[in-house]
């Protein structure tokens, strides 16, 4: 990657095709240097990743009861699920049945 160095802009190719870069903040213009430059990369070879084990849980536990199967542990997490004006959705998971379950806030 390539930086103006009048604002530390990051430069671009130029799309007008004339082998230039282009500063994204200021459009200050700066020619090509003598070494190769890939303006664009392509992937040739999909690899493919193997998740090793899915069953791994990197959410917090907290101590609440299970409704399903009355157990004291569970996996918690919350998201935004509606208006930014409200609160947030408490998700659980408890760490025997696997029951997920939520709580509005």
């Amino acid at each position: 990657m390539k930086f103006c160095d009048k604002d530390g802009g990051l430069l671009v190719p130029d799309k007008s095709g004339n082998k230039k870069l282009i500063c994204i903040n200021c459009g200050k213009k700066y020619p090509l240097a003598k070494e190769k430059v890939i303006l664009k990369e392509e992937i040739k070879n999909k690899e493919r990743v193997e998740v090793v084990d899915s069953d791994v849980e990197i959410n917090p536990k907290i101590d609440i009861e299970c409704p399903n199967c009355g157990h004291g542990k569970a996996f918690f997490w919350s998201l935004q699920t509606r208006a930014a004006d409200e609160g947030e959705t408490s998700f659980y998971k408890c760490t025997k049945c696997n029951h997920k379950w939520r709580k509005y806030d």
